[in-house]
């Protein structure tokens, strides 16, 4: 399969060139980054199966109607779109097959697996979702953070929306029963680093995930780049790659 790869300077775009190498399936035809003309991207995209892109909101909208207009699938790692850049999104997708998600860690799915059931047993503990990353990182709670919050709520039926506690300062008041919280760190070179509390009398129990190397985001972006080599169009997510597989 033939891939292009968007941010090709940074952090992930990088490891994203390593980790191709070992991947025989895999080939990169084209690197796109910022600076370039569309005439340019089209030629790198044109050149491509699919495109695994993890930048930021405003350059994937860019990519994605050169990619509708190629047939070119994708791959979307990049985190913290508008309610109305997702829909756009959804629409390409009934073009051509995208694979979106906020994290692509084999790991931090099964973790989400693991909090929907923990959710379904622990109904009446209250939520916590803490996150911790590097200084640099632009948004804030992480896609994954909110992903997990997401598939919380979807779990008890509520819309994460409205029960969400995105901050607390000052006299806040008791913690509203069904509420789920958010703490957000940031710092240092911090990886990633995500733990749910569900807080009950007299006991607590933690689920945890942390990433101490970029790397197995980069393995499960090339798994959903081949999960994508059968489908023509769609929105798909991480959970339907692991499925595949199973």
């Amino acid at each position: 399969m033939k891939i292009s790869i968007s941010g090709a300077s940074g952090r992930m775009g990088r490891m994203l060139q390593e980790a191709a190498t070992q991947i025989a399936r895999l080939e990169i035809v084209s690197l796109l980054d910022q600076g370039m003309t569309d005439e340019q991207l089209l030629e790198g995209l044109r050149a491509a199966d699919c495109l695994i892109d993890f930048t930021r909101p405003e350059a994937s909208m860019h990519y994605l109607p050169l990619c509708e207009e190629l047939g070119t699938k994708m791959v979307i790692g990049t985190t913290g779109f508008t309610a109305e850049q997702k829909h756009r999104i959804e629409q390409a997708a009934q073009k051509i097959a995208i694979v979106m998600a906020s994290n692509m860690s084999f790991g931090v799915n099964v973790t989400v697996k693991l909090l929907q059931e923990a959710a379904k047993l622990l109904k009446n503990y209250d939520i916590e979702i803490f996150e911790a990353h590097h200084k640099h990182k632009v948004d804030s709670p992480s896609g994954t953070a909110i992903m997990m919050g997401e598939a919380i709520a979807d779990t008890l039926d509520v819309n994460l929306a409205d029960v969400a506690d995105w901050t607390r300062h000052g006299q806040v008041g008791a913690r509203k029963d069904g509420h789920i919280g958010f703490s957000v760190v940031r710092g240092g070179s911090i990886v990633g680093e995500h733990k749910v509390m569900f807080c009950g009398e007299g006991e607590v129990i933690e689920i945890t995930h942390k990433s101490s190397s970029r790397e197995h985001y980069a393995e499960g972006a090339f798994k959903a780049a081949l999960f994508l080599e059968s489908k023509d169009t769609g929105l798909f997510d991480m959970q339907d790659v692991i499925a595949s597989d199973l």
